[in-house]
């Protein structure tokens, strides 16, 4: 009888240990796109978080721009070419993100003649900032 007990007990953990690893192998474990140590995020007591997916046909453009705090850019489809002032010029690609820093003179294309380009921008600021602000 002991040994029966010892048996169940042991079968008993087994069969739950095999039940744990079926379900560690089904949690989903995040892959780290992009990772940066940056400057000039908001300081005050309160933030503000936009998601905004954007869309530019073949050879769309920004405007000449400047963002007051970083932004970062997700590409989900396509290629996204940033010049950014004093640097040459950055290519995003889909499944790549970008940081985006504030206060530099910066423009994004769509290079591409057929394919169209999304991304996703992801911009934390003071409440009711602008999220970018157009160079005349």
């Amino acid at each position: 009888m002991n040994k029966w007990r010892i048996f169940s007990l042991g079968f008993a953990v087994l069969i739950v240990s095999f039940i744990a690893v079926a379900q560690e192998q089904g949690l989903v474990k995040p892959r780290m796109l992009m990772r940066e140590i940056i400057q000039g995020m908001p300081k005050g007591e309160t933030q503000e978080v936009r998601v905004l997916n954007v869309h530019f046909e073949p050879r769309d453009r920004t405007p000449l721009h400047t963002h007051r705090f970083p932004v970062t850019v997700y590409v989900l489809e396509g290629t996204f070419t940033m010049e950014v002032e004093g640097r040459e010029p950055i290519t995003v690609k889909a499944g790549e993100a970008k940081m985006m820093p504030p206060h530099v003179k910066m423009t994004g294309y769509n290079r591409s003649n057929t394919e169209p380009l999304r991304l996703v921008a992801f911009y934390v600021s003071d409440p009711d900032t602008p999220f970018l602000d157009t160079i005349h």
